[in-house]
């Protein structure tokens, strides 16, 4: 049996969103005339990111748990019923086969009404701790797709599959584009490169840690930096004295070919982030974002740094440590080399089309 309707739910995130679409895509790709709906929560970034994807989304009634002022949560009880009667009234009436949660609240009521109704559901957890909605569902799904090994702390064993995180598949290939992104990004091919990404916003930590040693940077003859910025702090940081050897971005259009021409990356640790590292095999050092719910990248980091395969700065240290560290590795060919070969033995790189075939056999056993 093909899967001819299936609705993928949550967001909040773009690492709760993009593995969405990915998944979306995929099941388009193997089966063109399947109908697929997604289910977010107004007001959120799904709502705007899918329909620019191409699909179509239906937004429910639904909030968080406001940690920050419990008084904001006193209407949380009623939003909760609310969206549980909208997302079971869009399951009578798209009538799925298969429905598909990857965290974020609006997954939540949707799981839960399709559960009920006795639809194949199919969770993906992107991160190594879970979040709160996916260890909810887990007890009542029929599979947990998960990215990190070790899931049965949280997830019943019987359910799990390794699958790892969906990711983009420009960036399988990146070490054929080495020559490409040198040109592209008009690098000097004999200097080493680092790649300094802070996501499409920027993270103003990385900003000021370069920022902080950018005479020293702009000293060294044997590394380049590609630096991006992020749209809310390009403005400010153009303003100061940008060493030749520094190619400052407000965003990064080809990341496949950004990350090809790295010797070195430094990055936040979202889920994403470190999926697609790991596919690249490239040698990184992670500095987590302390503003992530449950200190999620911190969790993502550490996962993969008690492995030797990244190296693990805090968000406190980089200020200070950050460049001397950079120094340190981009130095050391060796210790590049072994954290290359460790963050790739993570990689896998299949994981769309695995989380795909899982939910079609689901769909097989109805």
């Amino acid at each position: 049996m093909k899967p001819e309707r299936v609705i993928i739910s949550g967001g909040g995130t773009g690492g709760h969103i993009f593995p969405a679409i990915a998944i979306a895509n995929e099941i388009k790709k193997q089966f063109p005339d399947c109908q697929i709906l997604f289910v977010g929560a107004n007001g959120r970034m799904e709502m705007e990111k899918v329909p620019q994807a191409g699909f179509k989304i239906i937004g429910l009634n639904i909030v968080g748990f406001n940690r920050k002022s419990l008084l904001k949560n006193t209407l949380l009880p009623f939003k909760l019923l609310m969206s549980l009667r909208q997302a079971r009234k869009i399951i009578t009436e798209f009538h799925p086969q298969l429905v598909i949660g990857v965290g974020g609240y609006a997954s939540g009521p949707t799981l839960k009404a399709a559960i009920w109704k006795k639809i194949p559901t199919l969770i993906q957890e992107q991160n190594s701790f879970p979040g709160k909605t996916n260890l909810i569902l887990a007890k009542d799904v029929k599979a947990v797709c998960v990215a990190y090994s070790q899931m049965d702390r949280f997830f019943p064993a019987d359910r799990i599959h390794l699958t790892g995180n969906p990711v983009r598949s420009d960036i399988l290939e990146v070490n054929q584009k080495q020559k490409e992104a040198i040109a592209y990004y008009g690098l000097n091919p004999n200097q080493k490169t680092v790649f300094i990404m802070g996501g499409s916003l920027g993270a103003r930590t990385l900003n000021q840690s370069v920022l902080n040693f950018i005479d020293t940077i702009g000293s060294n003859t044997n590394i380049q930096v590609l630096w991006q910025c992020g749209r809310l702090h390009f403005e400010s940081i153009k303003q100061h004295d940008i060493p030749s050897n520094v190619t400052l971005l407000s965003f990064i259009d080809r990341m496949d070919l950004a990350y090809a021409a790295a010797d070195l990356i430094v990055s936040r640790a979202g889920a994403t982030s470190i999926s697609e590292l790991a596919v690249v095999g490239k040698p990184a050092i992670f500095v987590p974002s302390p503003n992530v719910a449950e200190d999620h990248q911190t969790k993502n980091a550490m996962a993969l740094t008690n492995r030797g395969a990244a190296i693990f700065l805090s968000d406190a240290s980089a200020p200070l440590e950050l460049w001397p560290l950079i120094e340190k590795t981009i130095g050391d060919a060796k210790k590049r080399a072994a954290l290359s070969d460790s963050i790739s033995a993570a990689a896998l790189p299949n994981a769309t089309k695995d989380i795909v075939k899982i939910g079609v056999q689901l769909i097989q056993l109805l």
